[in-house]
């Protein structure tokens, strides 16, 4: 059989795709990667492409930086897995003490490692109600928590995540998370909590309320202080737990190393996963110390969670994220991204607004006369982009929002130019 020329190669290997995998596993280009270096990708035809999706947050510190591949290999040349709750091992203990240090709240904490952010969280909500003895738990529209059943139930966007799966868990309530742009005020969520407790179920069996600082895939709408000063204030009265899910937020990419840092409020539990650990698959819970003790031996854990390779990954990753000061780098990247995106408003009309939390930027399109949001035209910029060799990912629940989550380490010059591709996509769309 003769191979495919270069040309045909991307092509190839997605009729490959269609025929071996399923079809619920969606897939956004049918560009296959050959290999990959810091904010760069090549296909394998060839082509390079600029990375400004980072496999969804995942990529703070790059492709490949050399320091995480040195750490990963330093660890195969001595195990690369026993299961910790049969023979542990210092790195997770590490990390552990690290995150515990580095996460916001001054009390004792503890940290408890997984493997996917949706385990974080399914795992957080375990750990909520062993610690209150309730069953409820209060999550946000548009929210994003994984794809697990718990994780579907807690997430508050039905296409594509929850149709055709029927009923989700039980007891988990769903108010409005407030976004300009979708003209929900802090009033109104809040208000919605309160007919919550008098309608539907009664505060005193709440045993959480998981909150995304900025909503991920719902469209990257930042909560506003107001709302998560008044939610600490909700969570203190009833007795209810507040789960903060810095998944896609965590580890610098708000400007901050949490973005939770910006609020001046303490959770009670922290997800997080996504950049922990530079592409290994990692997640984490970090709670206060007592809530966590909670859950009796044998409650928590996973054949693969805190895998000693994904841990040795983590820790380089702490460490890189402090010597090259990437968390101040977020912030100036964000900045020079929203001081080369206010000027085209005036040529897009479609740029309804453009909003960010440090290096967390998003731009949403809708019709300037109607308001209507545009999802065909934000796929046909990304399109575009795309063909010029500019990867970027969009959200929100009508697909009409590009969020950026380029790596904090891109190098100025391929910054610039992926910028210069978003201009030329944006006037040609």
């Amino acid at each position: 059989m003769l191979e495919p020329s270069n040309s045909n190669k991307n092509a190839a290997l997605e009729a490959r795709r269609q025929a071996a995998c399923p079809r619920g596993v969606g897939v956004q280009t049918q560009v296959f990667v050959a290999r990959a270096q810091n904010a760069e990708l090549w296909d394998v035809s060839g082509k390079r492409f600029i990375d400004f999706g980072s496999g969804i947050a995942v990529l703070a510190t790059g492709h490949r930086h050399p320091q995480v591949v040195e750490a990963v290999r330093a660890q195969l040349d001595a195990f690369h897995h026993t299961c910790f709750q049969v023979t542990p091992y210092e790195g997770y203990v590490a990390l552990c003490e690290r995150l515990n240090a580095i996460t916001p709240g001054a009390f004792a904490k503890k940290t408890a490692l997984f493997t996917t952010g949706v385990e974080a969280v399914e795992n957080a909500v375990k750990v909520a109600k062993a610690a209150t003895g309730r069953n409820a738990v209060i999550a946000f529209s548009g929210a994003f928590h994984g794809r697990t059943l718990m994780g579907l139930a807690l997430t508050g966007k039905v296409n594509p995540y929850k149709a055709g799966f029927g009923a989700m868990p039980p007891d988990v309530w769903h108010v409005p998370f407030p976004a300009e742009a979708l003209g929900v005020s802090v009033d109104d969520s809040l208000q919605a909590i309160d007919r919550l407790f008098k309608t539907d179920v009664d505060p005193r069996r709440v045993a959480a309320l998981i909150i995304e600082p900025v909503q991920g895939e719902g469209g990257f709408y930042v909560a506003p202080l107001k709302l998560f000063q008044s939610l600490r204030a909700v969570c203190d009265e009833h007795g209810i737990l507040l789960i903060v899910d810095e998944v896609q937020t965590g580890f610098g990419r708000t400007g901050k190393m949490f973005a939770l840092e910006h609020y001046g409020v303490d959770a009670d539990l922290i997800t997080m996963a996504k950049s922990l650990a530079g592409g290994f698959p990692l997640s984490a819970l970090t709670g206060r110390a007592t809530v966590m003790d909670a859950v009796a031996p044998g409650g928590l854990g996973g054949t693969y969670a805190g895998n000693p390779i994904a841990v040795a990954a983590a820790l380089a990753v702490l460490d890189i994220m402090q010597k090259e000061a990437l968390v101040q780098r977020a912030q100036a990247l964000g900045e020079r991204l929203l001081a080369h995106l206010e000027p085209l408003r005036a040529r897009v009309p479609q740029i309804a607004q453009v909003r960010a939390l440090g290096g967390m930027v998003a731009m949403e399109f809708r019709d300037s006369s109607s308001g209507v949001a545009l999802p065909e035209f934000t796929k046909r910029i990304q399109d575009i982009a795309l063909e010029k060799g500019l990867l970027l990912l969009t959200c929100g629940v009508y697909g009409n929002v590009i969020r950026f989550l380029f790596p904090l380490t891109i190098q100025d010059a391929v910054f610039a130019e992926g910028l210069a591709l978003l201009s030329d996509s944006l006037l040609q769309a």
